[in-house]
């Protein structure tokens, strides 16, 4: 299409991710949308380490934009810079908008087509099933989720999992942490906590830690955070709208401050609340309301305001437990596992976009 042609709105959407997605879907019938992504399809982010150990799972959670977008633009490249009414892409195409959604979430390599995506999880499948000894870098969400799948489904694999801080889960409260740390215990997971790794170091299959240990693994899975996928904006129009850590700061309304037509959604902003995919999508919705309203017209005060969540996570360990905070509440067990554990959301997921569950 070509990008001067419609009488509707434009509004480009920045970032293929969970919240990106949503509204890329919910306003693509309303405006002419254009999402622009590194990637040509859209991962359901929370059900990749299952994918690792039970790489058909990724048949249902990876899924090509085209999908659920057949009305929306997709372009499948970097955004490098933004002006007051373009975006510019790494191929150099300039794209005019409208209205510009910036959900770049966090920063990430990932393949570019599904079929690429798809034979990653194999390899890693692969390199599981190979080993005897795992070593797992890193004890936030993505390093407990990840030993709790492959000791569930491997129960007959050692598994090391080092983390620096001196407990597992710091985003959530100590007994929650606590609670996942007893889980892999109980699972025969060796705990190392307070140290780091030094991969400069490994041979013939030998890590060593900051405090001295050795550790003998056949391979190792690094799940440390990712940073923020914002320092592309640092020399964009949005520059000063990025606070200290990098996020993207928005109002009630979820418009970028200083920018009335310029939305930030998920990770990516200053929204005092976890990060979690669940409240992206709430981000997402609210911001594609609002976009509506402006799109036709409305009143400023029509707009709809964010209210930032209370805290709620759940951290999945395996295919039937799970640990939860709820609030100050934590638990453990079969219970929170029934809400997340076993299809891991994707069903519902694949349905708010349109999909067959």
């Amino acid at each position: 299409m070509d990008d001067s042609i419609g009488e509707k709105k434009r509004v480009v959407v920045v970032g293929g991710g969970i919240a990106g997605s949503l509204i890329a879907k919910s306003l693509q019938n309303d405006a002419d949308v254009f999402l622009i992504d590194l990637k040509e399809y859209f991962e359901i982010s929370w059900a990749n380490l299952r994918s690792m150990v039970e790489p058909s799972f990724a048949q249902r959670s990876v899924i090509n934009h085209s999908e659920y977008l057949p009305n929306a633009n997709i372009v499948a490249s970097a955004a490098t810079d933004i002006t007051e009414n373009e975006v510019l892409t790494a191929q150099g195409r300039l794209i005019a908008y409208d209205y510009l959604v910036i959900a770049t979430g966090h920063a990430d390599t990932a393949p570019c087509t599904k079929d690429e995506k798809l034979s990653y999880y194999q390899a890693e499948h692969a390199k599981i099933r190979s080993a005897n000894s795992i070593l797992i870098i890193g004890g936030g969400p993505t390093g407990v989720e990840l030993a709790a799948e492959i000791v569930v489904d491997f129960p007959d694999k050692k598994v090391t999992l080092v983390h620096r801080g001196s407990r597992l889960l710091e985003f959530i409260g100590k007994k929650a942490g606590k609670m996942a740390h007893d889980w892999l215990i109980s699972k025969k997971v060796e705990v190392i906590l307070g140290q780091s790794v030094d991969l400069n170091s490994w041979s013939d299959d030998v890590y060593k830690t900051s405090g001295g240990e050795t550790v003998r693994a056949d391979c190792h899975f690094i799940c440390t955070g990712k940073p923020i996928g914002s320092s592309w904006l640092k020399e964009t129009i949005l520059k000063d709208s990025l606070d200290s850590l990098g996020r993207l700061t928005v109002d009630a309304n979820l418009r970028v401050r200083g920018h009335k037509n310029v939305f930030g959604i998920g990770d990516i902003t200053d929204i005092p609340e976890l990060k979690q995919g669940y409240l992206a999508q709430k981000h997402a919705l609210v911001a594609a309301k609002n976009l509506n309203l402006l799109i036709k017209g409305s009143n400023e005060n029509a707009l709809a305001n964010y209210k930032p969540a209370s805290p709620m996570a759940i951290v999945s360990l395996g295919r039937r437990n799970a640990v939860a905070q709820i609030l100050c509440l934590p638990v453990v067990g079969r219970i929170p596992g029934l809400i997340k554990s076993g299809d891991l959301f994707v069903g519902s997921t694949r349905k708010q976009l349109g999909l067959k569950s």
